[in-house]
C-alpha cells in the first residue's frame, strides 16, 4: 500500500513494508531520490528498521560493503562516488550537548547526506531535517512515513513518490 498526502503544507508518503526485503527495496527507492546536502531524521523504536532502511539506501547508491549500526561508534561514514553519507546513531547520548562535544557539526555540509537515528537525543542542536522518516512495526512488517520538512525535502519526496512501485 502506498499513499501520498499533504499535512499542513508538508507533503508525506506512507508505505506499508511487508518484510526486511521490502524495507531494503524502499531504501533503494529513497537512494534514487536523495541529493547532497540533505539532513534526514530516522525515527522509530529499537528494532523498527532504521538501520535496515539505511542499508537499503546505501545499497541503492551502489555501496557494496558492510553496513553496520553506528550505535557504539556514533557515526559511520560512507563515500560513494562524490557523495559523502554519514549515518549517525545518537541513542547513547545522555545529554544533547554531547552532540557539540563530539564535533559532528562539520559533517553537515552541501556535499553530504546525514542520516540521524534518535535525533531527539540532540534536541535543538541538530540542523533542521529536510526529511523525517518514521518507522513503526505493523503486523509482520512495518509502516514507514516520509514527511518533507523543507523545499529540498519536498523535491526528494516528489522524486520518491513519482517512481513506479515495485511489485
Amino acid at each position: 500500500m502506498h499513499a501520498e498526502h499533504d499535512t499542513a503544507g508538508r507533503r508525506a508518503c506512507l508505505q506499508q513494508l511487508a518484510d526486511e526485503t521490502a524495507t531494503l527495496a524502499f531504501g533503494a527507492r529513497i537512494a534514487a531520490a536523495i541529493q547532497p546536502g540533505l539532513v534526514i531524521f530516522l525515527e522509530g523504536d529499537l528494532g523498527a528498521g532504521k538501520t535496515t532502511l539505511t542499508r537499503g539506501i546505501l545499497r541503492g547508491l551502489g555501496f557494496p560493503g558492510k553496513v553496520k549500526s553506528p550505535t557504539y561508534t556514533l557515526v559511520e561514514p560512507y563515500t560513494i562516488s562524490s557523495l559523502y553519507l554519514y549515518h549517525f546513531d545518537l541513542y547513547r547520548f545522555a545529554d544533547p550537548y554531547e552532540w557539540e562535544e563530539a564535533g559532528f557539526r562539520d559533517y553537515f555540509n552541501p556535499d553530504s547526506v546525514c542520516l540521524i537515528e534518535w535525533p531527539e537525543k540532540a534536541a535543538g542542536l541538530l540542523p533542521a531535517p529536510d526529511l523525517l522518516i518514521s518507522l513503526a512495526p505493523s503486523g509482520t512488517g512495518r509502516s514507514v512515513n516520509v514527511t518533507a520538512q523543507s523545499k529540498a525535502g519536498q523535491a526528494c519526496l516528489t522524486t520518491l513518490t513519482n517512481q513506479p512501485l515495485q511489485p
